[in-house]
């Protein structure tokens, strides 16, 4: 134990300098960055376990010990010193540090391009002659590219068959081919008869002779009747009886009516002669019911013809560049018909398969289908089907973009690399000559390029960001928004963003983003600030589109003034779908103003259209998801967050109502009366309802400490603690717990603001008066004033200064508006009202307006001449605007009912 004393007496020590030595560095956040404590300490710990591990009890170590230690302990607390003083120094000036830090990061990222420029650029002269150190080959990039260029232009490009195209042929195809089939179908059968007894030749031309032809076919077929009628008349005459009736032929469904008619002469024509002949074969052979028939089959077969060239010439009428003629169409037969469409449909299948190019000649064209035609179609038919595939073929052949782009790679890869050979000591430039490409090259090769940094520009720059930030501060103040030294590190942050992704090669930068959250947070005046004031000067610093920079502000600047009216992140969203539209439109609009959209480029400018509404949406979304996390981090509250603060399923306000109905219901009274105000005064509604619903959890603490949550029961500040003054420590306890309360779950400064400025330092009258009443009886008793007052501070706001308001005036609408009893205006009482004794009790109908506004307005000037609003911005004026506005509030509780007649006791009697 005597040997292990001394070690454990020492350890503890030690242990008990480093834990305070910890504590130290801890609070000025130099633990993890100044290494050399760490190290300091690590040596000095494991020196000290390595001494009393081995036992040495030597006292002479023992005290250098204690001196090192000493020694150690001295130094700490003079660095500590140093440590604390920079500290305290940089926090005084933090609002000169963030404006030097804002200064130089947006110059140091904005003018990222002149740290590294040349002192040698390509077009200026020579400041002197540099020749080669050493002989090497250098590659003429530009040679080789202009090479590997022509390979890859040189080569024929990769077709292939566009499914599309082929599809619309095979579509077109089937068109014309069914107008053909329903032209036929109009005409009917053909061959109509037999073809042994009539010919087809015969068959054609009876059907699609003219009118004065048919009379003559008619006249000769009758003439050829009756002669061999009468010869046959004769022959039977000798033969037959004399009283024999010889039949008589029928000409019902002929033209002709009589011997008189007297047609044109058409012997000369062959069609007609072959045509007579072979009828009147068939009239001798066949009986006249046969005959006819055959006559009546051809007169129907001609006004079909008639209807199916109607038909055509229709067709002609609508669409001049019809491919159909009778003649090729009407003339073939059925059978021949299917052959040709069939033969048709081969043919172009079998062209398509082997593709049509752009650009080639209608000559090739036509001798490729006459070649395929010749193998699938009737010899007669062929003229029709070489026009109807003439009709319809087109280029089906496009460019395979892939394939030619991997041929073009590969021509170009095969291209070796075009070599200049330098030798040493071989000018490469002369003094005062230009400085070609080639020579940049060369000279780079060499490393003999020097680069700088571009001090003058960079200060230009800098000069003109500080006059940037200067115009935003004048902005700031003007406006009267106060911002904390951490929202002006968000803006940065923010501001940042724009020009750091644009650096980092992607054009397509966060403006959106931008405008939305700058506008969300800090209101549209900021948000119009930052965008127009960064946007030239991205213009200036960076090289970048104009037309991208235009496309990008408008987005910035839609959503830097919707922002802040929006309420819902569901609305932030179609913003951002607005926000993505803006940008694409002024994309597309701007190039189609400078004439860039037309031409062989449209698609490019519509892809970046598209790409810009993109990237729009894609940062809008970003920002979507970073603001809850930016409102937690920065401390933020807008809107959105107000509202989610503000709904009774919140932990807080449910915990609230189920443990402190009575204070509940008080909240929400309050809210109500300050939301009234704060949008009269035009003040921030949101805030000031989330702060009032917040401004009495402390109370949660203990509730039956208040009245309004005792529910009729005993007082226990009468019947249990009967002491002024640790009544007033638990009501004042209600600003400390809830600040308490407030801070583990997370609310926003802005919210926790409400819960000790809404009581500021007002005097907690009703036991201040009960204290000095026993102190009346008990001189020992001494009463201090500050004992029963709040903490505060005092509002420092107007949205704060307008609950403590609410707050003061709820209690005494409430007595009006629940029992009716005059209260006594014992000033800051939040226990209860007294009643005057004696007094009869009045029914709430039987306060006036009048008498309202007037105790309201002795409330709200007890507040007054307290002091209790000289911080807030709420002027003398305002205060009877606002007793006025909670009369109208607490009337509008109150309103009139219907007086519901009573029944006479007789009646009632009566009809029971």
């Amino acid at each position: 134990m005597k040997t292990t004393e001394p070690f454990l007496q020492l350890l503890t020590q030690q242990l008990s300098y480093w834990r305070r030595w910890y504590r130290l560095l801890r609070r000025k956040r130099k633990l993890l960055k100044d290494t050399s404590y760490r190290r300091e300490l690590t040596t000095a710990i494991f020196k000290n376990v390595i001494l009393f591990v081995s036992k040495s009890n030597h006292k002479g170590e023992r005290q250098k010990q204690e001196r090192a230690l000493k020694s150690m302990a001295n130094s700490a607390k003079t660095q500590g010193s140093i440590c604390t003083l920079a500290c305290n120094w940089i926090h005084g000036k933090r609002y000169f540090v963030i404006l030097a830090i804002a200064i130089i990061s947006l110059t140091g990222v904005i003018g990222n391009k002149l740290y590294n420029q040349t002192q040698i650029q390509i077009g200026n002269p020579a400041p002197q002659t540099i020749r080669a150190p050493y002989t090497d080959s250098i590659e003429d990039k530009k040679k080789t590219d202009a090479e590997r260029r022509a390979a890859s232009k040189s080569f024929i490009p990769v077709l292939m068959i566009d499914a599309q195209i082929n599809q619309k042929i095979d579509e077109d195809l089937q068109q014309l081919l069914d107008d053909g089939n329903e032209i036929r179908a109009i005409a009917g059968v053909f061959p109509f008869f037999d073809t042994t007894v009539l010919s087809r030749t015969s068959q054609l031309y009876l059907r699609s002779c003219s009118e004065p032809e048919w009379q003559a076919v008619i006249v000769a077929l009758k003439n050829h009747r009756n002669q061999h009628q009468k010869i046959t008349q004769r022959t039977a005459a000798s033969l037959a009886a004399p009283n024999q009736v010889l039949p008589k032929y029928n000409f019902q469904n002929t033209e002709v009516g009589s011997d008189e008619t007297k047609p044109g002469d058409f012997s000369q024509n062959t069609d007609f002669t072959q045509a007579i002949k072979e009828l009147e074969a068939y009239q001798l052979t066949n009986s006249d019911k046969s005959f006819s028939s055959l006559i009546a089959q051809i007169s129907q077969a001609r006004q079909k013809y008639t209807q199916a060239t109607a038909k055509l010439l229709q067709l002609e009428s609508v669409s001049p560049e019809t491919i159909y003629e009778e003649s090729l169409l009407l003339d073939l037969s059925d059978r021949e018909w299917e052959n040709t469409q069939l033969g048709i449909h081969r043919s172009a299948e079998r062209i398509l398969t082997q593709g049509i190019p752009h650009g080639l000649p209608q000559n090739i064209i036509q001798d490729a289908v006459s070649l395929q035609i010749q193998t699938f179609v009737p010899q007669d038919a062929e003229p029709l089907a070489s026009k109807v595939l003439l009709a319809v073929l087109q280029p089906n052949l496009q460019k395979d973009e892939e394939k030619t782009r991997e041929k073009a790679q590969k021509a170009a890869a095969g291209v070796s690399p075009v070599m200049v050979n330098v030798r040493q000591g071989e000018a490469i430039v002369k003094q005062g000559e230009q400085i070609s490409a080639w020579d940049f090259e060369v000279l780079q090769h060499y490393h003999l390029i020097r680069r700088q940094i571009k001090w003058v520009e960079l200060v230009k720059l800098g000069c003109i960001i500080t006059v940037a930030i200067g115009i935003f501060i004048w902005v700031e103040r003007h406006i009267n928004c106060q911002l904390r030294q951490r929202d002006r590190l968000l803006v940065l942050l923010l501001a940042l963003s724009v020009p750091g992704v644009i650096v980092m090669g992607l054009p397509y930068t966060t403006w959106s983003a931008l405008g939305l959250l700058l506008g969300s947070f800090y209101g549209p005046t900021l948000g119009l600030t930052v965008v127009g004031l960064l946007s030239p000067i991205l213009a200036i610093g960076l090289d970048m589109s104009k037309v991208a920079l235009l496309a990008g502000v408008g987005g910035g600047i839609l959503g830097s003034c919707i922002a802040q009216r929006l309420r819902s992140r569901e609305e932030l969203a179609l913003l951002g779908v607005a926000i993505a539209l803006t940008q694409g439109g002024i994309y597309l609009i701007v190039k189609v103003l400078i004439g860039q959209a037309f031409g062989s480029t449209w698609y490019i400018v519509l892809r970046e259209a598209g790409l810009f509404a993109s990237s729009g949406f894609v940062w809008s979304v970003i920002a979507l998801g970073l603001s809850p996390y930016l409102e937690r981090l920065f401390d933020l509250v807008t809107p959105i967050r107000l509202a989610e603060l503000a709904n009774p399923n919140r932990p807080l306000l449910k915990r609230l109502a189920t443990e402190t109905p009575g204070t509940f219901q008080h909240t929400l009274f309050v809210a109500t009366l300050a939301e009234a105000a704060a949008k009269q005064l035009g003040c921030n509604v949101e805030l000031v309802r989330a702060g009032a619903l917040y401004h009495d959890i402390g109370k949660m603490h203990d509730p039956l400490g208040f009245i309004e949550n005792q529910m009729g029961g005993p007082n226990k500040h009468d019947t249990e603690i009967k002491d002024p003054w640790k009544s007033a420590e638990i009501i004042k306890k209600h600003v400390s717990e809830g600040l308490v309360m407030a801070r583990k779950h997370l609310l926003p400064t802005a919210i926790q603001a409400f819960i000790p400025e809404h009581q500021g330092t007002m005097l907690i009258a009703y036991f201040y008066h009960q204290a000095q009443q026993m102190a009346q009886e008990d001189p020992n008793l001494t009463v201090n004033e500050a004992d029963f007052r709040y903490d505060g501070p005092i509002p420092q706001s107007r949205e704060t200064g307008i609950v403590m308001l609410a707050d003061a005036c709820e209690a005494a609408l409430r007595s009006l508006e629940v029992s009716g009893k005059r209260p006594v205006p014992l000033k800051g009482s939040k226990v209860g009202a007294k009643t005057v004794e004696g007094e009869k009790e009045r029914s709430p109908k039987d306060v006036s307006i009048e008498q309202a506004l007037t105790m309201l307005n002795n409330i709200l000037r007890a507040r007054w001449q307290d002091n209790q609003l000289v911080d807030s911005g709420l002027t003398r004026e305002e205060m009877s605007q606002i007793a006025q506005i909670f009369v109208d509030v607490w009337q509008q509780f109150n309103h009139k009912r219907i007086a519901y007649p009573k029944l006479k006791a007789s009646s009632t009697a009566r009809n029971s």
